[in-house]
């Protein structure tokens, strides 16, 4: 083989390897790869809280969910839940859905196979006993899938990322900013992207989307449309 078509070769590899990983920017592509964005069904809203279980941020999501009478969707990682598991359980237990978001937060790009359906394995065990129930909904780290990721998720689980978030995670955030970017011309299908902890963002962002949940929770409500859990979406 020639050496220039051996590079051909290997720059195709990549490309293909990396191929999904811009769906959650680019809704070309992650139609192109049939990742949904946002809700399948005709209606309704879906919240969704990423990186938890955390000790402080996710009860204080959760009591602010139960008082607007609100069930959501957490993507939960592994290695929280193995610290926390009857933080996890009650996630479940105050009628909330859990989804899987790996075992370690970490890039799919960055990550073989072999060792992303290890993580899989793991993280579907330890979510699995935590709560007592299988998850049917997975979301990678960061929404970002390499071609073999999305493979081995499909696997199992329906994938889901979103299409409005509020940025909570960046140390500028505010509550009136996280407000108006995970509400902006929210409607039918959209799929609310936050986070419920700050294990793998800023120190203490978690508690400038408290503060902004119940607006986020005011908008979405008024918008008439019912809020609904990931599965129920199908």
């Amino acid at each position: 083989m020639h050496r220039g078509s051996a590079v051909a070769l290997g720059v195709g590899a990549l490309a293909a390897w990396c191929g999904p990983a811009a769906a959650p920017v680019v809704p070309p592509l992650a139609s192109l790869f049939d990742i949904p964005l946002g809700l399948r069904g005709p209606r309704g809203l879906a919240l969704t809280f990423d990186d938890g279980p955390h000790p402080e941020g996710t009860p204080a999501v959760l009591e602010l969910l139960e008082r607007a009478g609100v069930r959501a969707t957490f993507y939960l990682v592994g290695e929280q839940v193995e610290r926390r598991p009857s933080l996890a359980a009650e996630i479940v237990a105050a009628g909330h859905e859990v989804g899987i978001h790996g075992y370690r937060h970490t890039l799919l790009l960055r990550r073989r196979p072999g060792s992303l359906r290890d993580d899989l394995d793991r993280a579907a065990a330890v979510i699995g006993e935590a709560v007592g129930a299988p998850s049917s909904s997975y979301r990678p780290p960061y929404g970002v899938f390499s071609l073999a990721g999305l493979d081995l998720a499909r696997e199992r689980w329906a994938p889901l990322l979103w299409t409005r978030w509020g940025r909570d995670w960046e140390r500028r955030a505010t509550p009136e900013s996280i407000t108006a970017l995970a509400t902006r011309n929210l409607g039918a299908r959209d799929v609310i992207l936050l986070h419920d902890a700050d294990f793998y963002s800023v120190e203490g962002s978690w508690r400038k989307t408290v503060a902004a949940l119940p607006a986020v929770l005011d908008q979405a409500l008024g918008t008439g449309e019912p809020l609904v859990t990931a599965s129920q979406s199908t």
